[in-house]
C-alpha cells in the first residue's frame, strides 16, 4: 500500500469513528443496547452514582423461614435496612417472614413467580404474567405495589426491559464486583472479603435468603457489617439508594432553588 492510500484509509477511518460518535451522542439507533445504554436512559439500573457513603445489601429468592429470619436478626443489630427480591410462589407459602422483611423497614420487591430465566426471545405475554402474579403476593403481605424488579439470572433483554418498566417496575441489577456467589457457598471468608475489599459508595450487592444447602451469607454478614460501618457506610434499601443519588440530590437542590 502507498503512501496515497495509507492516508485516504486512516481518514475514512477517523470519519467512521466520528461518525460512530455522533452516533453514540445523538442516541443513534445504530447504538450498542448495553449496560451504559440502560442506565444513560434509566431503563434499568446496576449501581448508583452518589458521593454518600450509602450501600444497597440485596437478598434474592426467599422469603426462607430459616434463612430470612437469621438475616433479618443480623440486619437489625447493625440498623441495616435492605431489599429482598422475593419469589411471589415462596412469598405465597411463608407470608409471615414476608411481613416480618416488611415489618423490620426492609423493602420486598419482585424476582418473579416462579423464578423464570427469560432467555432471549422471551414472550412479553410471559413476562408480564410472571411480574402480575408476583405482585399479586406482595400486595397481600404489604398492601402495596413493588416498584423494583429483579430477573432471576440477571439475564435481560428490551422486551424485558420495556414491559417490567411499563409496568412501574424499575429493573435492578447489582455491582459487577459485588456478586457475592454465595449461593455457590465458597466460604464465608471468600464472601465476605470480597465485599469488604470492592466496597464503593452507590454499591448493589448481591446475596441470596434461600440457597440450596447450608447457608454461609448470615455469618458473612456478621463480618461485612461491623466492618463497612466501621468504614462510615450506611446500609439502605435501593429506593432510598436511589433518591440519595446525586442526579436526584441535583433535581431536589433545584427545585428547592426556586
Amino acid at each position: 500500500m502507498n503512501r496515497g492510500i495509507r492516508i485516504t484509509a486512516a481518514a475514512l477511518t477517523a470519519l467512521a469513528l466520528m461518525h460512530g460518535s455522533s452516533d453514540l451522542a445523538l442516541g443513534s439507533p445504530n447504538r450498542v443496547k448495553n449496560r451504559y445504554y440502560y442506565e444513560e436512559r434509566g431503563d434499568m439500573i446496576w449501581e448508583v452514582q452518589t458521593s454518600q457513603k450509602l450501600i444497597a445489601l440485596t437478598f434474592d429468592d426467599g422469603p426462607d423461614p430459616i434463612e430470612t429470619d437469621g438475616i433479618l436478626e443480623v440486619l437489625h443489630q447493625y440498623n441495616a435496612k435492605c431489599t429482598f427480591f422475593a419469589i411471589g410462589k415462596r412469598i405465597a407459602a411463608y407470608p409471615e417472614v414476608a411481613r416480618r422483611v416488611i415489618n423490620e423497614g426492609h423493602e420486598l420487591a419482585n424476582h418473579t413467580y416462579n423464578h423464570v430465566y427469560f432467555k432471549t426471545p422471551v414472550s412479553g405475554q410471559q413476562i408480564q404474567e410472571e411480574l402480575e402474579l408476583a405482585e399479586k403476593e406482595i400486595v397481600k403481605v404489604s398492601g402495596k405495589h413493588s416498584s423494583l424488579f429483579r430477573p432471576p439470572g440477571g439475564m435481560y433483554d428490551e422486551t424485558m426491559i420495556d414491559v417490567s418498566n411499563n409496568m412501574g417496575l424499575k429493573p435492578v441489577l447489582w455491582s459487577w464486583h459485588q456478586d457475592t456467589r454465595d449461593w455457590n457457598r465458597p466460604g464465608v471468608w471468600s464472601i465476605s472479603s470480597r465485599v469488604i475489599r470492592n466496597a464503593k459508595s452507590g454499591d448493589i450487592v448481591l446475596f441470596h435468603d434461600h440457597v440450596h444447602g447450608q447457608s454461609q451469607t448470615k455469618e458473612a454478614l456478621k463480618i461485612i457489617l461491623p466492618e463497612l460501618e466501621k468504614q462510615g457506610f450506611r446500609f439502605v434499601t435501593v429506593s432510598e439508594l436511589i433518591q440519595c443519588s446525586d442526579a436526584q440530590q441535583a433535581k431536589t437542590d433545584r427545585h428547592g432553588a426556586y
